[in-house]
């Protein structure tokens, strides 16, 4: 993917550091990182495939485990699939977020409306969020009570080293996700589904919690094909986004950690559908085709 040199986004909030707090960089929404630069994996994600796949107690998730300490200790990540600094990260990581707001920003304006773009939040270990305490293990996330996306970069080793989906636009295409559940609170789908899901059983919850995440990956097909449009796609990018979407299948992670299949205990979708639906996405860059509330999936 080309990144380098192009404009990073401004709505990304470092909070890194020692417990959860505001970190190196003094904490507060973040100005380009370089000179030059520009102006619930989901919300729902898998504590239990996580717990299950790396053996993580789910009370760290929450900080509650070693009374607050803050769950797994996770290290920074090495570069977005190359070999740079930490700083590159952050510049990545940026500008990635910086796409999915011209992206989206183009498709809102062509609807008559403007576009409010989340902010991201960076952070080590443990992180307060509008809807509660999480820790890295959690993976990243979305958080509908203050619109805001969550990461610690860490878990970029995790995908690339644990769950074998390398690449930097690997990477990228988890952060279009979560900005697609983004897009679900605009349009209404997270607060419908959130309400219904009170009334609903354990398996229709999980039924429906599939097609929300399948949803939030056909988006990040969209924000992939405004990529291509703008001439950042390199050879091979495509195919990193569909291997992470093959790697982080709800059948492919219960395989590697349990040796069964659990269907009904599915809620981000299988492999093949979560690689159809970015897919889908992608080929069409149409909103209209990422209706995965109803019909089949």
């Amino acid at each position: 993917m080309q990144w380098r040199g192009r404009r990073q986004s401004s709505n990304i909030e470092d909070r890194r550091g020692s417990g959860g707090g505001f970190g190196r960089r003094g904490g507060g929404l973040r100005l380009p990182i370089r000179a030059g630069g520009g102006g619930t994996i989901g919300f729902i994600i898998v504590a239990l495939v996580l717990w299950l796949g790396f053996g993580i107690n789910p009370l760290q998730l929450l900080g509650m485990a070693d009374g607050g300490g803050g769950g797994v200790q996770t290290s920074q990540s090495s570069g977005p699939g190359v070999a740079g600094t930490a700083d590159e990260t952050d510049d990545f990581v940026a500008t990635v977020l910086a796409d999915t707001e011209d992206v989206w920003s183009q498709r809102f304006r062509e609807a008559g409306e403007t576009y409010p773009a989340p902010t991201l939040v960076l952070f080590t270990n443990r992180v307060n969020s509008a809807c509660g305490i999480a820790g890295a293990a959690t993976g990243p996330f979305y958080c509908p009570s203050d619109s805001k996306l969550y990461i610690d970069l860490g878990f970029f080793d995790q995908l690339r080293n644990q769950l074998g989906a390398p690449g930097d636009f690997a990477q990228a295409y988890v952060i279009a996700h979560e900005v697609g559940h983004h897009i679900q609170n605009l349009t209404g789908v997270l607060p419908k589904f959130h309400q219904a899901r009170a009334r609903m059983s354990e398996a229709e919850a999980n039924a429906m919690s599939v097609r929300v995440e399948l949803q939030a990956d056909c988006y990040a097909g969209i924000w992939a094909n405004g990529s291509k449009q703008a001439g950042y796609l390199e050879p091979g990018d495509i195919d990193e986004a569909l291997n992470a979407a093959q790697q982080i299948g709800d059948d492919t992670l219960q395989k590697r950690s349990q040796g069964t299949v659990v269907p009904d205990s599915f809620t981000h979708g299988t492999s093949q559908q979560r690689q159809t639906w970015f897919r889908r996405g992608f080929e069409s860059g149409d909103f209209g085709a990422c209706d995965t509330l109803s019909g089949a999936i």
